[in-house]
């Protein structure tokens, strides 16, 4: 039978371990690791835009093609600013390399561009502004960049978050000590003039 006095050193062990969790938790330990998962949950929802709006390209063009055929050169451009978006293998990799980011983004970048020309082009032939189907294409390639807007914001503020932590005290302390191999992330930078825009699809 335990008696009183050795059952004692024990609860003592339990009490003082979970101050200790509590001290550690309440300091922001788990705070890095926790932010690195907001920005990589936020970072696949810019991807998930992106793949969006590039499985809407061909549908757009095929319409855009029925109405306004001899446009080849805007049409060519989507289709090649498609294919290059489309090209760029991502994996996880990806936030820890500013190369790669700034490579995925000029590529969507220039497929904005090129969707904007498109849509330039759209607005001589009422037909086409007309045509059911690309008034249901028009409408979902409207939201996605709607989507793509929220969903870079939201990255932004989870990146602004993530790196903030690491940079002032305590998170700069608990870096140094136990995520120090967790880099600072980038975030979406302008690659050309316009690129932050979204290609302008109301014609309303």
């Amino acid at each position: 039978m335990t008696s009183a006095t050795g059952s004692s050193p024990f609860i003592w062990r339990c009490t003082l371990l979970c101050l200790l969790t509590g001290f550690l938790s309440g300091c922001g330990i788990n705070n890095i690791p926790t932010y690195d998962e907001q920005v990589k949950a936020t970072w696949a929802q810019v991807e998930n835009q992106y793949q969006r709006r590039t499985d809407l390209v061909p549908n757009l063009v095929k319409t855009v093609q029925a109405y306004a055929g001899h446009e080849r050169e805007t049409l060519q451009a989507v289709t090649e600013a498609r294919a290059k978006a489309s090209s760029l293998q991502l994996d996880g990799n990806l936030l820890n390399d500013p190369a790669k980011l700034q490579q995925f983004e000029a590529a969507q970048a220039q497929l904005s561009s090129a969707l904007s020309r498109l849509m330039v082009v759209v607005e001589r032939y009422p037909d086409l502004k007309a045509s059911q189907n690309f008034l249901s294409l028009q409408s979902q390639l409207e939201g996605t960049e709607n989507r793509i807007s929220v969903a870079r914001r939201d990255y932004i503020q989870a990146v602004q978050r993530y790196n903030r932590e690491i940079r002032t005290f305590p998170g700069r302390i608990w870096h140094a000590l136990l995520y120090r191999g967790m880099p600072l992330r980038e975030t979406f930078q302008a690659t050309s003039e316009g690129a932050e825009q979204a290609p302008e699809v109301d014609f309303q």
